[in-house]
C-alpha cells in the first residue's frame, strides 16, 4: 500500500479538472486543420462545428480529455487523409482506438464506395461491443446531427431539399437512427449514455411526427462529409 494512502475517487475529490487541456487544445487544432476544406453538406457551414458540437456535448456531461479528444477527431480518418497511425502516435492509443470505433469503412478493397446500407449494418455491429466511452461518442454525434436537422426544419428551411442532402432517404435514415439509439444505450444504465440516449429520441421524435416534413421525391448524392442522422 502507498505511504500516502488511496488516491481519492473523481466523484470525492474537491479538485476541479482543468477547463481545458494540452490535449484537448491538439485535438482541436488537428481536427480544424483536417476538416478545413470541407463545409456541413447543403450547407454554408465549416464541417467542424460538428466535432466541436460532439466534443461540447461530451463536455457538459463531464468526460474526460481523452474522450473529448476523439470526439473532436472522430471524423478525421473517415473523412480525411488522416490516419489512425498519425492518431495513436499523436494522441495515444486510447484516443486511437475511440477514433477506430467510430468510423465506418465506407471504401471496399479497391476503393469503390460501398452500399449506405451494408457500411451502417456492418458499423452498427462493430459499435454493439464498443466500449462505453466509443457509444457516448457516437450518440453525440446522432443528437448534434439530429438536433441540426431540427434547427433547420423549424427555422423555414425547404424539408424536401434538406432531406435530399443524404445518401438515403428521410424513412431509411430515421429507420436506421432509431436502431442506432437503441443498440448504443441497450444494456449500459449509466447516467450519461441514458442521458444521450434520450436526447436522441427527442430529437428524432420531433422529426418523425413533425406534420410539415415530406418524404422527399429524389436523391442528391454528395461527397461532402455529413451522413444521414444515423
Amino acid at each position: 500500500m502507498s505511504a500516502v494512502g488511496p488516491l481519492p475517487s473523481p466523484e470525492s475529490s474537491s479538485i476541479a479538472p482543468p477547463l481545458i487541456t494540452p490535449m484537448v487544445e491538439r485535438a482541436l487544432r488537428r481536427a480544424a486543420d483536417a476538416h478545413r476544406k470541407q463545409l456541413r453538406k447543403g450547407t454554408d457551414h465549416p464541417y467542424f462545428q460538428h466535432p466541436a458540437a460532439v466534443a461540447l456535448i461530451l463536455a457538459r456531461l463531464g468526460f474526460d480529455e481523452t474522450v473529448i479528444a476523439a470526439a473532436l477527431l472522430h471524423d478525421v480518418v473517415e473523412d480525411t487523409p488522416v490516419t489512425l497511425a498519425e492518431i495513436a502516435i499523436e494522441f495515444g492509443r486510447e484516443v486511437a482506438q475511440l477514433v477506430e470505433f467510430c468510423t465506418e469503412r465506407k471504401l471496399d478493397a479497391v476503393g469503390k464506395q460501398r452500399p449506405w446500407a451494408e457500411r451502417k449494418a456492418e458499423h452498427l455491429a462493430h459499435l454493439a461491443t464498443a466500449p462505453r466511452e466509443a457509444r457516448a461518442i457516437v450518440l453525440a454525434d446522432k443528437l448534434h446531427n439530429l438536433t441540426s436537422l431540427v434547427v433547420d426544419l423549424s427555422t423555414g428551411g425547404d424539408d424536401s431539399s434538406i432531406w435530399n442532402r443524404f445518401n438515403a432517404s428521410r424513412n431509411e435514415s430515421l429507420a436506421h437512427t432509431r436502431r442506432s439509439i437503441e443498440t448504443l444505450a441497450a444494456n449500459d444504465d449509466s447516467g450519461p449514455i441514458q442521458s444521450l440516449a434520450a436526447a436522441c429520441r427527442a430529437a428524432l421524435a420531433a422529426l418523425e411526427t413533425d406534420p410539415e416534413i415530406r418524404q422527399p421525391t429524389a436523391t442528391n448524392p454528395s461527397t461532402t462529409p455529413h451522413e444521414p442522422p444515423g
